[in-house]
């Protein structure tokens, strides 16, 4: 239980980092960006809350422990992705015709 406490504490800790990467991806619409991330972090959190509870119900709570265990294999793995390429917002100049 206090590693939970603790795995969870770190989780979170990355929640203000993730929020400046969101804002920068879409400048001048920083209201937008934090309202959307807020919403979707905390809707699907609750969703998977209730998911997990009821695997629980189902499986044993020590069954979603061993499960869940695995979840940080897959923000490591997050490292695999493609990196984003910046994207050039000017028009490239047309020759006059």
């Amino acid at each position: 239980m206090v590693l939970t406490v603790i795995i969870g504490i770190i989780a979170s800790s990355a929640f203000s980092a993730i929020l400046v990467y969101a804002q920068e991806l879409l400048p001048g619409r920083v209201g937008l960006v934090s309202g959307m991330f807020f919403g979707f972090s905390f809707g699907l959190g609750g969703i998977g809350a209730a998911a997990l509870g009821e695997l629980a119900n189902l499986i044993g709570i020590e069954a979603v422990y061993s499960l869940v265990a695995w979840l940080p294999a897959l923000g490591i793995m997050t490292a695999l992705l493609p990196r984003r390429r910046p994207i050039s917002l000017d028009p490239a100049p047309r020759p006059a015709v």
